[in-house]
């Protein structure tokens, strides 16, 4: 078994090395003077089991090219398995047609990493789950719910808490956590009546005097963020905190998370943070190393990984 990383996010792929007491293997992804992607990997990997740790997050084409580059890399060098270990899975969110003539770019880059050479995936927390089946090889789709619930744990105690969806669409993935944590569950109805309407939120659910955790996939303008937290205030919430499983924070999302009424936002590592974010007095990452890590033992050994979750939960 061997660990490569690209560049997108050396510091998760030395804490995933560190948890498997596996070095990673030694090559150099770098750019000639016009920016081409040149990989070379200085160890020898012919009919190794090789796990290629590259999150597609911004900057999102270059990052992508690194990851295909260094997968045709490693098949022409004859490695026996690659398994592209990706924690931010990027255009995700162009699963389907949204309009007429627009592109499924989740699918595109799908056919993109296969063709490449990638025998097997393994992801966390796509934005749908139905981008396994873009893939034509096997696809592993790891959640950071039994960490978020580790974390909520040690840090919140006591009665009085609600799970709250940011949206109807994410109501799944805040069920599973507040019934790991025997909690109350509320939902946000968002809707815009026109173009150019400000949003109007309608909260399902009693809040009043609770303290709120906003659960999501992805945070990237947190416009809806911050204002499902104003509404939840504004309902009488006695706190609002946000887990988020991909920090993408474009532009100034950071000062606004910053100036919202939001008491913490925490993230997972799968994205590695910015000096924006590393400063801000109320974000936090905590890292998905150890889930990871064990995920590509499992794989690497053919033990399952859906138990790991069982595992985890308790």
């Amino acid at each position: 078994m061997k660990i490569m990383t690209g560049n997108s996010n050396r510091p998760l792929a030395e804490a995933i090395s560190a948890f498997l007491n596996l070095p990673l293997t030694k090559a150099r992804v770098r750019r000639f003077s016009d920016m081409e992607v040149f990989v070379e990997i200085d160890e020898n990997v012919r009919g190794e089991d090789v796990f290629l740790i590259q999150s597609t997050s911004y900057p999102t084409n270059d990052n992508l090219m690194e990851l295909l580059v260094a997968l045709d890399a490693l098949k022409r060098g004859s490695a026996r398995r690659i398994t592209a270990v990706i924690p931010y899975y990027g255009y995700a969110r162009q699963d389907r047609k949204s309009g007429p003539r627009t592109p499924i770019s989740a699918k595109l880059v799908a056919n993109l990493i296969t063709s490449a050479g990638a025998d097997k995936v393994l992801t966390l927390d796509l934005h749908a789950a139905q981008i396994q089946g873009f893939f034509d090889i096997p696809t592993d789709n790891l959640f950071a719910a039994p960490v978020f619930t580790k974390d909520i744990v040690e840090r919140v105690n006591g009665e009085g808490l609600s799970i709250v969806s940011p949206d109807v669409g994410g109501v799944l993935r805040a069920r599973a956590i507040a019934k790991r944590l025997d909690a109350d569950l509320a939902i946000i109805d968002k809707r815009r009546e026109r173009a150019g309407d400000s949003e109007v939120m309608h909260i399902i659910g009693d809040i009043k005097d609770q303290r709120c955790i906003l659960v999501d996939d992805i945070v990237d303008s947190a416009g809806t963020l911050c204002n499902a937290a104003e509404a939840l205030m504004n309902a009488g919430a006695k706190s609002v905190s946000a887990y988020v499983t991909h920090g993408v924070l474009s532009g100034g999302a950071v000062a606004r998370v910053s100036a919202s009424p939001l008491q913490e936002l925490v993230m997972t590592d799968s994205i590695q943070a910015t000096e924006a974010v590393r400063v801000a007095q109320n974000t936090r990452q905590i890292t998905i190393a150890p889930l990871l890590g064990e995920a590509m033992r499992r794989i690497s050994e053919e033990r399952s990984v859906s138990s790991l979750f069982h595992v985890a939960s308790g």
